[in-house]
């Protein structure tokens, strides 16, 4: 366990040490408190909103949650492709550690790194909302933390998919290329799909589980229990083949 733990630290000091660490937090900083003035001064929401309430439009997936999952996949592209491209990936695997525990090391970094962000996100949003509008109510906070569960949920799955993408493909580009067109494409592709009964199993469908608290399900009888049901299977199946991958693959 405790060499698991070295090496979760060693995956984030590699990731601290990058000078584009903090560009992220300075984005979403400078775009949460942009987003709250215009909120305030251009949307005539200052006597509406509270500052849970604008935290909670932070993290949803309708409203800027969406744009906290598009950094993270940016960010976290790379932390298996360039051990492949900059041939560090032979001095990991010369150590008597296994290949399951590298790789499962950098995907806890991948995790923790994007719940950072989103962590981060709601202290400026909370932060920004109680300047603006004031802060009030326990209800409010009671659904700012459902919101917040519903998308760790929904970043989870997207990011475990592009780390699969980026374990397979080896390539930063290609892991970026396909998470952001498969985020931007998901309800096109839905829609499409729409009219078939097998939709309900697509993956994104039940990626988002704030639906179920709105009432509003995307197929008829699809329930909160089916959707965790299904990402627990894709879940299953994006790591199952991660790994088998990265223990099988010639680095030679």
């Amino acid at each position: 366990m405790r060499s698991f733990g070295r090496l979760v630290w060693n995956e984030w000091l590699k990731m601290f040490k990058k000078r584009s660490f903090f560009v992220p937090y300075a984005i979403i900083t400078t775009f949460i408190l942009l987003f709250a003035y215009l909120t305030q001064f251009m949307g005539g929401l200052q006597n509406v909103l509270t500052a849970p309430q604008f935290a909670e439009v932070v993290v949803a997936q309708n409203g800027l949650g969406q744009f906290l999952v598009i950094l993270s996949i940016i960010c976290t592209a790379g932390v298996v492709s360039k051990e492949f491209s900059g041939g560090t990936i032979k001095l990991l695997l010369i150590r008597s550690i296994s290949r399951s525990k590298i790789l499962a090391s950098k995907y806890v970094i991948v995790l923790l790194y994007s719940f950072l962000l989103t962590l981060y996100s709601l202290f400026i949003g909370l932060a920004a909302g109680a300047v603006m509008f004031g802060f009030s109510g326990i209800t409010e906070l009671s659904q700012l933390l459902s919101a917040t569960l519903y998308h760790g949920v929904y970043l989870t799955i997207y990011v475990t998919f592009t780390f699969m993408i980026g374990t397979l493909t080896r390539s930063s580009g290609a892991t970026i290329g396909i998470g952001m067109a498969v985020l931007m494409l998901e309800w096109i592709i839905v829609s499409l799909l729409s009219r078939y009964s097998f939709a309900k199993y697509w993956l994104f469908v039940n990626a988002d589980l704030s639906v179920y608290a709105k009432g509003s399900p995307p197929f008829q009888g699809m329930t909160m229990t089916f959707s965790l049901i299904v990402l627990a299977v894709y879940m299953f199946l994006f790591l199952g083949v991660s790994f088998v991958t990265f223990k099988k693959r010639d680095v030679a």
